[in-house]
């Protein structure tokens, strides 16, 4: 795929006259880092710092059937969402119990919920979407606000001083947000920038904002962040801290091949009400046949990467994503493992020529600036 195919955000101008350094994620043109990734982690570990994502799309589907629509095909339970704003992180599996895409749904009122999916599942999911709602004569509309007249754009503001940095960009929202716990949004008219969405959500283990505005005002809003000392930070970055908080990447950790069990995400699934969704009597006739767990290198000698072998005492294990933290300064690795595999156990990883050992170590690594392993 040249770059002329690229597809671009509504801020991809904008990383360009930053000097990011863009390269091609999935289809799409976007900033790897814009100078030094290790100072942009730091930043988001530390102080601030903010991500374009909007190659993300924000899907909005409404009807008065909306809400049954939801039970039926997604793997967590949408009635846990009843307070306006409130928002339920799934996944959509197939019938086979494998993974389409894990996503974020919110709750704004009886015949709106608003689905913010991945980048690159964004048509399957809607197609995936829309041929549900046929055959089960849902009759709701779904509309998706990535491309064409009314898209978004989003930006995340991440950090412990990210929210105070919000505010001073945009004060019309504080007074709506200040109180707004974790995994909730509120919507809020007549800011300098239009109608936003502020979501206290994220992907860094650090406190923040997700913030959707429409594209033709992302990149005065990009610009008045940056003016109040909010750092860029580039794909680069929002990886080795999503890693180090050990949350799942889709295409990486899980994917269409993936039972969800086995990757960690059971405390999205909801096997225990009698409410049927696509997916889940596969789920419940596979079970969980491996854990994901992180592990540590305690030899010199290597990095971990995915897909990279795991030896173990209970048969063979393999890592899913890997790097080296730059919060702990030492190479760490989601894996899935076998079930006999117990926290605290030495195992060995084979990189090229060597078996090198490793401790399993429950997740997450980081969370809120703070190490959360040893």
């Amino acid at each position: 795929m040249t770059q002329a195919t690229l597809k671009v955000t509504p801020l991809n101008a904008a990383h360009r006259a930053a000097g990011a350094k863009m390269v091609d994620f999935g289809g799409w043109d976007m900033p790897v880092n814009y100078g030094s990734q290790i100072e942009e982690h730091h930043a988001v570990r530390t102080d601030v710092g903010m991500f374009d994502v909007s190659h993300m799309c924000v899907v909005d589907l409404k009807g008065e059937n909306v809400r049954s629509f939801l039970r039926g095909l997604v793997a967590n339970n949408v009635d846990k969402l009843q307070v306006s704003g409130k928002a339920l992180y799934s996944a959509m599996l197939k019938p086979e119990g494998t993974v389409i895409d894990d996503l974020i749904i919110y709750f704004m009122n009886e015949s709106w919920f608003r689905l913010v999916v991945n980048a690159g599942t964004a048509e399957k999911d809607v197609a995936w979407m829309n041929a549900h709602n046929a055959a089960t004569n849902a009759g709701i509309t779904i509309a998706q606000r990535r491309d064409g007249a009314n898209s978004y754009g989003l930006i995340a503001v991440q950090g412990p001083n990210a929210r105070a940095k919000a505010w001073e960009v945009l004060p019309e929202t504080k007074a709506a947000s200040a109180e707004m716990k974790p995994f909730n949004a509120v919507i809020v008219d007549g800011t300098a920038f239009g109608e936003v969405m502020v979501a206290r959500t994220g992907y860094t283990g650090e406190d923040g904002f997700e913030i959707a505005v429409s594209a033709e005002r992302i990149t005065d809003l990009w610009n008045a962040l940056v003016a109040v000392g909010v750092k860029p930070a580039g794909l680069g970055a929002r990886d080795t801290l999503r890693l180090e908080a050990g949350m799942n990447l889709y295409g990486q950790d899980m994917d269409e091949t993936v039972n969800p069990l086995n990757a960690g995400l059971a405390w999205t699934i909801d096997l225990v009400s009698e409410r049927d969704f696509v997916g889940k009597k596969a789920l419940q006739e596979q079970g969980q046949t491996q854990q994901f767990l992180g592990l540590i290198l305690r030899e010199k000698g290597g990095i971990l990467r995915a897909h990279q072998k795991i030896i173990t005492a209970h048969g063979e294990g393999e890592i899913t994503s890997g790097t080296f933290s730059p919060s702990m300064q030492e190479a760490i690795a989601l894996a899935r493992l076998p079930m006999g595999v117990a926290i605290g156990d030495t195992v060995h990883v084979q990189i090229r020529d060597k078996q090198l050992a490793a401790t399993v170590v429950k997740l997450p690594f980081v969370r809120n600036g703070k190490v959360l392993v040893a």
